[in-house]
This record gives structure tokens, C-alpha cells and sequence, in this order.
């Protein structure tokens, strides 16, 4: 299993994106108290949603769910699709990942998506945008892998 980091004095995991299995992720950050199971269990909802288009390039996870926070409240998520995907072919339980009101309102999460070519930046500066909190501070996030990804 992942080793993780410590927290930091504000309850965050050090800048960074710090990649791991769902498994590791939900095991480290879904167990501690009831509110973080229920959220862990839509965070694996979501994922295996996403993942059933077989179009996600990379799946982040950011805000209060990846911190120390007794109980988050919902699960933040950033996706970064392939440039194929389209999303007026999502149908089922899989549109709601890509409606921003209804992942809110149904799958309890605030889910962020984007084409890769729809990044202004380079991947890898769009991946590190979501580490910058409201106060402009940074914090860690957590890129969801595939076991095969490692």
C-alpha cells in the first residue's frame, strides 16, 4: 500500500500531485468517520462513472476530502478527458459526472472536466492549477491511477 505524506500544519497534503490507486486513496482518506466513508463511496461511484467512457486521461481529486478534515462535505474532482471524447454520447448514470448541477445535486460532488486540448496551458501546469487553494496558498491534490498506471 501507498505511503502517504503527513499533513501539514493547515490539515493539507504537501504541494504536490500525489498519485494512487482508488483503493490506496479511498483506504487513506474514506475510513476515519462515517461522514468520509459516505463521501469515499461517492468518490468510487464517480470514478467508476467517469471511467466507463473509457475517454479519462486523468482523474483529480482535490478540496477537503484529500485533507484531514473530519468531514468533508462533497468530493472535489478535475478530469481531464481524451481529445475523442464527446460528451453528447455519455448516456445512464455517466451523464451526471459531466453536468455540473447534477453531479452536485445527485452524485454529491463538484466535478470540473475539460478536453486535453481544451487546457491553455500545458498538462501538466492545468493538472498543478487545481493545488491553488481560495486564499491562493497551495496544498496537495491526488491523481486517481489505474493499479496498472504505477
Amino acid at each position: 500500500m501507498k505511503k502517504w505524506p503527513a499533513f501539514d500544519n493547515n490539515g493539507d497534503l504537501p504541494v504536490g500531485i500525489h498519485q494512487a490507486t482508488l483503493a490506496e486513496t479511498l483506504q487513506h482518506f474514506g475510513t476515519e468517520t462515517p461522514q468520509r466513508e459516505f463521501v469515499g463511496q461517492q468518490l468510487e461511484r464517480i470514478f467508476l462513472l467517469a471511467n466507463s467512457t473509457g475517454q479519462v486521461a486523468r482523474f483529480i481529486v482535490f478540496g477537503s476530502f484529500v485533507t484531514s478534515k473530519p468531514s468533508p462535505g462533497d468530493v472535489d474532482i478535475f478530469l481531464l478527458m481524451k481529445d475523442s471524447f464527446d460528451v453528447a454520447q455519455v448516456h445512464g448514470d455517466a451523464a451526471l459526472v459531466f453536468d455540473l448541477q447534477k453531479a452536485q445535486d445527485v452524485l454529491g460532488a463538484s466535478i470540473f472536466w475539460i478536453r486535453k486540448q481544451g487546457t491553455i496551458s500545458s498538462q501538466p501546469e492545468a493538472m498543478e492549477d487545481w493545488q491553488i487553494k481560495r486564499d491562493n496558498s497551495r496544498r496537495g491534490i491526488v491523481e486517481v491511477i489505474h493499479n496498472d498506471s504505477k
